[in-house]
């Protein structure tokens, strides 16, 4: 892991810690990564793994009756979730790609001309989107891109094709969601650069 991606993850956590607003159970294990990873195909980036490895965000019913949660358990469980859960969070950011297209009639410019057929158009997306960098959860529907060697990315608010920067990097992301001290996005300086193939055209 990268000295810089290390610093960022754990600046974003400990930010989370003292805005008081989640609480932690302890970080996740180089054994936990290793099995995770190895479970559902992904690499994490190193400031979302050092994030992680600094202590794992709960999801829990007391905080939700507080109004911090907006929606059901958006800190995906890593530890102890259900596997066929966190493998829909992780197909999430692609099947709402193929809902606009098949619903919204979406199509990115890099897959040629849209077949006419509607299945065949479906299933033409379906085709491409393997190959699109693989967007992982951080909080609900705001996600990182995977990819081991790599940080500083911005989080992505993705919701199907709805898709708009909800932080300069990691550390950025916790005071643009839970506040605390941080940059407003009002501020000039506040100017997130897209960094991830295909996702950034949204």
């Amino acid at each position: 892991m990268s000295d810089e991606g290390a610093r960022l993850g754990v600046e974003a956590a400990r930010a989370l810690a003292r805005i008081g607003r989640c609480e932690f159970g302890p970080g996740l294990t180089d054994a936990e990564f290793a099995r995770i990873e190895h479970e559902h195909g992904l690499e994490f980036a190193d400031d979302h793994r050092a994030f992680l490895a600094t202590g794992l965000p709960l999801n829990g019913p007391h905080l939700e009756e507080k109004g911090v949660f907006r929606t059901r358990d958006p800190w995906p469980a890593w530890r102890d979730g259900d596997p066929d859960a966190l493998r829909s969070r992780l197909r999430r950011p692609v099947d709402g790609v193929l809902f606009d297209v098949q619903h919204d009639g979406t199509w990115h410019h890099s897959w040629g001309e849209r077949p006419a057929d509607p299945e065949m158009a479906l299933e033409t997306a379906r085709v491409q989107l393997e190959r699109v960098p693989q967007m992982v959860p951080v909080y609900a529907h705001r996600c990182l891109p995977a990819g081991r060697g790599t940080f500083g990315h911005p989080v992505l608010s993705i919701w199907q094709t709805d898709i708009i920067y909800y932080g300069m990097d990691l550390a950025d992301y916790v005071h643009q969601e839970f506040g605390g001290p941080g940059m407003d996005r009002t501020d000039e300086r506040w100017d997130p650069q897209g960094t991830v193939a295909f996702w950034l055209d949204f």
